[in-house]
């Protein structure tokens, strides 16, 4: 049976600039929001979009993020069309290519080639799994079959001397993709306002028959490298193919005001913890609350969270913070952090500006600032972490060129 359109999502990168993060899990599984991965929000996207039929394409350190969606994002088996459904590496291409993984991203959807055959859809939507932000893919979605492309690249304005991490586009006064640049050195800024370009988001709608025809030209390439921003795009630009671009400002997400302009690539510690303060705000940008755009995540069934002991000093309290459920606050203060489930404050101890992922003890008297805490770390009483970060790096934690300090996973004291 066919479908109108099919979801692919890239979710195999190592996710290197997030290390220590990624030591031990892929980029799109890495804790996000106090109770999110950060995949949570491209699939609810999706789902919130009206797409329902979805590979998930893993490749490196993928155990974390396959246990994730398994056990937290399945359908019932009525329905053909309504799935999300993890695709590995697993050279399906083995006779023609060899004994090779995913060599780029294209690379990816061609030696999946067989999924896409396999429902025929009209059009393919391929979205990575490692950015924070809200899409209504449904209005892209017919941004695209109005202006009956090829292909249709979202994308967003960012400051030029950000520009160089990105794909960098230039468009017509109808929109059409004119110009392509793949993380140049000297981007073309926006026309009119210098300090800008306007980026790719990685984020592509395809007519199917646009995409294999492109992607089967590209793997007879022996000098590709196989990857959409630097071979597949700027091919088919040269070759005619119609390209619109849509303008991410413009998507509407219902029940909220004002124009969608929040999209974060977390793919560094700093960038991770900058979206994570985001979310603290009186009135964030990235709004966690709307009811009608819901951000489902997994339910572990936690406790509420706790609050003991107000003595003076010893008053267990939070201000502007996230807190999961299963939490106790046994008498410490917690300011401007985002906290995970089942971690434990203990009394006296003071975390500021702060990112505590599952099950986190904080000691008596301890102080953290400035800091990330992977999972499973026991901090001792009266450690202090992110105000002497000389010794922060004696101790083989990650100090960013900001000043966050990571604890890695399991860290021992």
């Amino acid at each position: 049976m066919s479908m109108r359109v099919l979801g692919m999502i890239l979710a195999g990168g190592q996710g290197s600039r997030l290390f220590p993060l990624t030591a031990k899990r892929a980029k799109p599984s890495v804790p996000f929001g106090a109770r999110y991965r950060i995949i949570d929000f491209v699939l609810n996207n999706f789902l919130n979009s009206g797409i329902y039929g979805i590979y998930v394409l893993t490749q490196f350190k993928a155990q974390s993020l396959t246990e994730h969606v398994q056990r937290h994002w399945r359908f019932g088996g009525f329905l053909e069309d309504a799935f999300i459904l993890l695709v590995p590496a697993q050279m399906y291409r083995y006779e023609e290519l060899g004994p090779v993984w995913y060599r780029g991203t294209a690379d990816a959807i061609y030696q999946n080639l067989h999924l896409i055959h396999n429902h025929k859809p009209e059009h393919v939507a391929i979205f990575g799994g490692d950015h924070i932000f809200k899409m209504n893919i449904a209005h892209m979605l017919d941004y695209h079959e109005d202006h009956r492309a090829d292909l249709t690249i979202a994308a967003y304005p960012v400051p030029i001397e950000q520009a160089s991490r990105f794909g960098v586009l230039q468009v017509d006064d109808q929109w059409r993709l004119v110009g392509f640049q793949e993380k140049p050195k000297n981007p073309t800024p926006i026309p009119g306002k210098p300090e800008l370009a306007l980026v790719s988001m990685g984020n592509y709608i395809f007519r199917t028959e646009a995409l294999v025809e492109k992607l089967e030209h590209d793997a007879k390439d022996p000098n590709s490298s196989h990857d959409f921003g630097k071979d597949v795009i700027p091919r088919a630009l040269s070759e005619g193919y119609r390209i619109q671009v849509y303008d991410f400002k413009r998507n509407p997400i219902p029940g909220q005001s004002g124009p969608n302009t929040y999209w974060r690539d977390v793919g560094t510690i700093d960038a991770y913890f900058e979206a994570s303060m985001d979310l603290i705000q009186v009135t964030p940008e990235f709004d966690l609350y709307n009811p009608e755009w819901p951000l489902r995540a997994a339910n572990f069934n936690s406790p509420p969270a706790k609050f003991v002991h107000e003595a003076g000093a010893r008053t267990g309290q939070a201000f502007n913070s996230l807190i999961a459920g299963g939490c106790i606050i046994s008498g410490g203060t917690i300011r401007e952090s985002v906290i995970f489930r089942r971690t434990r404050i203990n009394s006296y101890a003071l975390v500021e500006r702060s990112v505590l992922f599952d099950e986190v003890e904080v000691g008596r008297y301890a102080k953290l600032r400035n800091t990330i805490v992977d999972k499973n770390v026991v901090i001792p009483p009266h450690t202090e972490i992110g105000y002497d970060l000389e010794a922060d790096r004696a101790r083989g934690f990650t100090v960013t060129p900001e000043g966050i300090v990571v604890v890695p996973k399991s860290y021992r004291f």
